[in-house]
C-alpha cells in the first residue's frame, strides 16, 4: 500500500523546468492593480439586473459606459466575467465567484464610508490634549469644561514643551499647548496668547524701580553687598532658555547660583529672603500659594520680554480642533483668569497677558467680563 503510494507521488512529479513552462510568470508587483469598486459595483447590478441596459439607468450612465467597465474589469482580473454568447448575458463561472466575493467588500466599503462621515461629524469624539504645567495648571480646567461637551473621551498630558512635542509627532497627542514651535515642517501652530516677564522680590527687598517698573540698568550696576542673587529657571526648561535669552538681550550677565525646574520651589527661595527671579503670571498663578509671601513687580517692555502660548497640531489635521482651542482659551483669559490676576497682583500692567487677535473671536456669551 505504501509502495503504492509512493510511485503514484513519483508519477506526478513535475520538473522544475515544465513547471516554469507550463505556468506564466506572476506579474511583477507594481504591475498588479487591486480591484476597481466602482466597477465591482457595475458588474454586480448587471448581474442583478440581467441586462446591461436595466443596470446602465439604475447606475445613471449609459449602457456604452456599463460595457466598457465590465470589459475593464474582465482586462484587470484577466478573466471573463459574463458569457455573452447567451441572451441576457450570464455570469461565468469565474463571473460566479466574484459576485459572491463582492457583495461583502462592497458592503464592507460602503461600512468604512459611512464610519468616515461620522467621524467628520463627531470629529473631536475623543480629543488628546499636551499642555505646559502652567496652562494646564491654570487655562487647563475652563478648557476641559468648554472641551467636554462634545467630546465623550478627554485626556490632557502635561508636561514640557520638548516632550509635548515629540508626542504629537508619534500622534500620541492631536495637539499640544507650548511656549516653543518645533523645526519640523510637519507641525503648524496657532498663537494665542503672550505674557509679559514679571520679576519677583521678598517682600521686605529693595528691588530697583523706574517709572513704576524695575529698573534693570541699576539692577546690573549693583555692586551692594546686600543685592540679591537671581534664581532662575534650569537652562533644560524652555523657560530657562527664553529667560537666559531676555537677560543677554538687556545686557545681564548675573551669576548663576540656584536653578529649579518648577515655580514653587523658586519662589519658596525668593520668600525667604535667598534672592528674586523671573517667571510669568501663569507661573506665579499656578504656584499663588506663595504670593502673599512675595512682592511681583512688572519688567520693561521689550522684544524679548514675553513668554509666547501657541496651540501646535499635526498640519493638515486638526486645525478646527485648535481654533476651538484658541477661542476657548481666550475666553478663560477674559473671564476668569486676567481678572484674578489682577486681584491677586495688583502692581501689574492690565496688558501683562495679550491676546493674539487674530484667533476667532468669541461667541457673544464669551466677551469680557463686566
Amino acid at each position: 500500500m505504501l509502495a503504492d503510494v509512493s510511485r503514484q507521488h513519483r508519477e506526478v512529479n513535475v520538473k522544475p523546468s515544465a513547471l516554469s513552462a507550463a505556468v506564466p510568470p506572476a506579474a511583477p508587483l507594481a504591475r498588479r492593480s487591486l480591484p476597481d469598486l466602482h466597477a465591482l459595483q457595475v458588474f454586480v447590478t448587471v448581474c442583478e439586473a440581467d441586462s446591461m441596459a436595466v443596470a446602465a439607468r439604475r447606475l445613471g450612465i449609459t449602457q456604452s459606459a456599463v460595457s466598457q467597465t465590465i470589459k475593464a474589469l474582465e482586462a484587470d482580473c484577466a478573466v471573463q466575467l459574463l458569457d455573452r454568447d447567451v441572451r441576457p448575458a450570464r455570469p461565468t463561472r469565474a463571473g460566479q465567484a466574484l459576485l459572491a466575493m463582492a457583495d461583502p467588500l462592497l458592503a464592507q466599503a460602503r461600512q468604512v464610508v459611512e464610519q468616515l462621515r461620522q467621524s467628520a461629524r463627531h470629529e473631536h469624539a475623543q480629543i488628546r490634549l499636551g499642555c505646559v504645567d502652567s496652562f494646564a495648571a491654570t487655562v487647563g480646567p475652563a478648557l476641559v469644561r468648554a472641551l467636554s461637551g462634545s467630546s465623550n473621551q478627554l485626556q490632557m498630558w502635561s508636561g514640557l514643551t520638548p516632550g509635548l512635542n515629540a508626542q504629537l509627532l508619534s500622534r500620541e497627542l492631536d495637539v499640544a499647548v507650548c511656549t516653543e514651535v518645533p523645526d519640523d515642517p510637519r507641525i503648524a501652530h496657532r498663537p494665542m496668547f503672550s505674557e509679559a516677564w514679571v520679576a519677583v522680590f521678598p517682600l521686605d527687598a529693595d528691588a530697583p524701580m523706574a517709572n513704576g517698573r524695575l529698573d534693570l540698568v541699576r539692577l546690573g550696576t549693583a555692586t551692594d553687598d546686600r543685592s540679591l542673587p537671581l534664581i532662575r529657571y534650569s537652562q533644560r526648561s524652555v523657560i530657562g532658555r527664553q529667560v537666559d535669552r531676555f537677560l543677554r538681550h538687556v545686557g545681564l550677565d548675573l551669576p548663576r547660583r540656584f536653578e529649579f525646574d518648577a515655580t514653587d520651589p523658586m519662589l519658596s527661595l525668593v520668600a525667604a529672603g535667598l534672592g528674586w527671579s523671573l517667571s510669568t503670571p501663569l507661573c506665579l498663578w499656578q504656584s499663588r500659594a506663595w504670593l502673599p509671601e512675595v512682592r511681583v513687580v512688572p519688567v520693561p517692555a521689550l522684544r524679548l520680554g514675553q513668554r509666547d502660548m501657541l496651540v501646535l497640531y499635526r498640519r493638515g489635521e486638526g486645525q478646527a480642533l485648535a481654533d476651538r482651542i484658541v477661542a476657548s482659551t481666550h475666553a478663560a483669559l477674559r473671564r476668569q483668569l486676567r481678572p484674578a490676576l489682577r486681584r491677586a497682583m495688583p502692581g501689574l500692567p492690565a496688558n501683562v497677558i495679550q491676546l493674539v487677535t487674530d484667533a476667532p473671536a468669541p461667541s457673544p456669551d464669551q466677551g469680557e467680563p463686566r
